[in-house]
């Protein structure tokens, strides 16, 4: 049960996403690139201005999140400080989702360093995180009330009473809050004591996150045209649906779920080229614009906390090599993974978006294969590039070259039509940005990791059968005018059996490609006297004074050349150090430990580890927390955490293990010097 769980959101963000392909084809299949163009241009200066100051407003709104966490932990933070740290947070988490954890690695790095304890820190990502549900619980309760059938899809199919329940819901849980904030001071959930913030700050948290929420449903209003029964009132209750679809469905930025919802909602009062115009200029304003500008600002704050040791490092360096070593892993990596997705979706629905391709003006040969390609062979490309998106979040290095090698047919193919070279243009300028970073894309895929596995050897097998079968269709679909190849398996005009093949072949050559590019399941090696005697051969003295902890296990890395010790301590996996052994084999055992604990249902978390690798434990969504001499963490004003090369840290999710791991910790101090 705990496995199906585990895997239950990346599930329904694969079904909301699939739902809104089928909603893109069904609703919208006229929907054309040249009618986008012309919605854009036709956006009034004046329009752009207004979208651009309030999207400078929400920013300004959402600093006082973390302005109020930082009251609430008990440690006041100037303003220009928690404006740094929200914009960079908030920046990161609305382009890779998951809006708690992208930004909470951020946070734990700055206010680190500005003196506030891990527990601190804890509360005020909590504190921040809680916030920024309640204002859509507010608008959504009275969006419910006064207009519920603005609420796309469930709005025209629920009865009143449904929406009106569902609206109270919402209002009893935002008045449950502020209660329990007026009557207690603390109590306990789950074993968990969790301390409430006061009725007036409570109060201040739902007036703010309500108007926050409001400001950014206004940036988008802002860029539609006047259309008579689209009020502000409705189209807020579309957008809250919207948004929130897009937060369910753990995409980065929702990417497809919100934008087809928007649509879907909106249709009533628009016709879909205005609102996609609008999507676009959203997007811009308020995901691509801010993640770049707090990119820079926040390698540049590295720099600074660093010295000029770093400077001196990249001056050494030229040309793509630079910046993909003093880029930051979790925006490089978040560029790359958001940038790759993108043009995975545009590949996917260039048939719903393109006109019928005309080739005349390319050479007769290449035009005759160009034509035979039409959207089916740039459509199954697109899948790819989507597969191998995950694959890049996950660090994998085959997903980084094979995504190269498709933005490069993808670009080709596309090249190909005169009215889509800007899609070429992009694809070739998502493969200038995903080259540099080749570095941060480590870990080895299932396929690469070793002797070739019966699993590997089936899903090899199964992908050449699977090309085959889409090849054999193909013919058959040729007088299609949108030959993408999910647009055949939906359309009632191919024989069932030629749309059950393409479906069939398709589903199973991206499940076998995916099974190729994963990472392999780890295997630990039981703690024996010989599984001792191999970490001392591979890590010298380090390897002695790792193998002398008691442990449950050890997890060795992908080439077999490192180690760690850990321990099973309730719902966490812990190391115990940083690998011992070969250089290059460190940040793969890093990662099979960090697979390990997932395979099992537990935390991964690392207990005494140095500076070196703070990177690599950043990168698994890990924050490091300096350790004094009695094992607790402490805070270091002022101080970067590279600096003191013999300082130990606890790496962890510390606003979910820390409190389970600190009674533990002094106990733990002990087996350091286990003869």
């Amino acid at each position: 049960m705990k496995g199906i769980l585990r895997h239950l959101p990346a599930a329904l963000g694969v079904a909301l996403l699939l739902g809104a392909i089928y909603v893109v084809q069904h609703e919208f299949r006229h929907l054309k690139l040249t009618d986008i163009g012309q919605a854009l241009r036709a956006i009034p200066v004046a329009a752009l201005v207004f979208s651009f100051i309030w999207t400078f407003v929400s920013y300004f709104i959402l600093t006082f999140y973390d302005r109020l966490g930082t009251i609430y932990a008990g440690h006041k933070v100037s303003y220009g400080r928690v404006a740094f740290a929200s914009f960079c947070a908030y920046s990161l988490s609305h382009n890779l989702g998951f809006a708690a954890v992208s930004g909470a690695a951020v946070r734990y790095r700055l206010y680190a360093h500005w003196g506030l304890t891990p527990l601190q820190i804890g509360k005020t990502v909590a504190f921040c995180s809680l916030t920024f549900g309640l204002g859509g619980m507010v608008l959504g309760g009275i969006i419910l009330f006064l207009e519920p059938r603005a609420v796309p899809f469930f709005g025209q199919h629920l009865p009143l009473a449904a929406l009106y329940g569902v609206g109270a819901l919402l209002w009893a849980i935002v008045i449950g809050y502020v209660s329990l904030a007026t009557v207690l001071g603390n109590f306990r959930v789950f074993g968990h004591e969790i301390a409430l913030p006061g009725w007036r700050m409570a109060l201040l948290q739902v007036a703010l996150a309500t108007v926050d929420v409001a400001t950014t449903a206004t940036i988008f209003y802002a860029l539609l045209p006047s259309a008579p029964g689209l009020t502000w009132l409705i189209f807020l209750g579309v957008y809250v649906a919207s948004y929130s679809a897009g937060l369910a469905a753990n995409l980065p930025g929702g990417i497809g779920v919100f934008d087809t919802a928007m649509l879907l909602g909106l249709s009533p009062y628009l016709d879909a080229p205005p609102v996609v115009g609008a999507i676009v200029i959203f997007r811009l304003y308020y995901y691509i614009i801010p993640l770049f500008l707090a990119g820079s600002l926040f390698a540049g704050n590295e720099i600074l906390l660093r010295g000029g040791g770093l400077l001196q490092r990249v001056a050494r360096l030229s040309g793509p090599q630079a910046i993909g070593r003093w880029s930051e892993p979790d925006f490089a990596v978040t560029a790359a993974t958001g940038a790759v997705a993108l043009c995975g979706t545009v590949l996917l629905l260039l048939g719903v978006l393109a006109p019928v391709p005309d080739f005349a003006w390319l050479d007769s040969e290449y035009a005759e294969i160009a034509t035979r390609a039409g959207s089916f062979i740039p459509s199954l490309i697109g899948a790819g590039l989507v597969v191998m998106a995950i694959g890049l979040s996950h660090r994998v290095n085959l997903a980084w070259g094979l995504s190269t090698l498709l933005l490069i047919a993808g670009a080709a193919f596309t090249a190909t039509q005169d009215n889509l070279l800007w899609v070429s243009a992009v694809m070739i300028l998502t493969v200038m940005l995903v080259a540099p970073f080749r570095a941060h894309f480590y870990r080895h895929a299932s396929l690469l990791s070793g002797p070739l596995e019966p699993s590997s050897a089936v899903s090899l097998l199964v992908l050449a059968a699977s090309l085959i079968g889409l090849a054999t269709t193909r013919p058959h679909v040729l007088a299609v005018a949108n030959d993408a190849w999910w647009a055949i398996v939906l359309s009632p005009n191919v024989p069932h059996t030629v749309r059950l093949t393409i479906a069939t072949a398709a589903i199973l050559a991206l499940t076998a490609i995916w099974w190729l590019v994963r990472p392999g399941r780890v295997r630990f090696l039981p703690w024996t006297d010989e599984t001792r005697r191999r970490l001392i051969v591979i890590g010298g003295s380090d390897g002695y004074n790792a193998g002398a902890v008691p442990a449950d296990g050890v997890v060795m890395g992908e080439l077999q050349r490192a180690g760690i010790p850990f321990r099973r301590i309730g719902p966490v996996l812990l190391g115990l150090g940083d690998p011992v052994g070969q250089e290059t084999d460190q940040v793969s055992a890093i990662w099979r430990l960090r697979d390990l604990a997932r395979q099992e249902g537990l935390h991964p978390a690392f207990w005494r580890t140095g500076p070196d690798l703070l990177k690599v434990y950043g990168d698994i969504g890990l924050t490091a927390l300096p350790l004094s001499s009695d094992g607790s963490p402490v805070a270091t004003e002022g101080e970067p955490l590279e600096a003191d090369p013999s300082r130990r840290f606890l790496v962890c999710v510390a606003e979910r293990d820390l409190t389970a791991l600190l009674p533990l910790l002094p106990r733990l101090v002990g087996f350091k010097a286990v003869p």
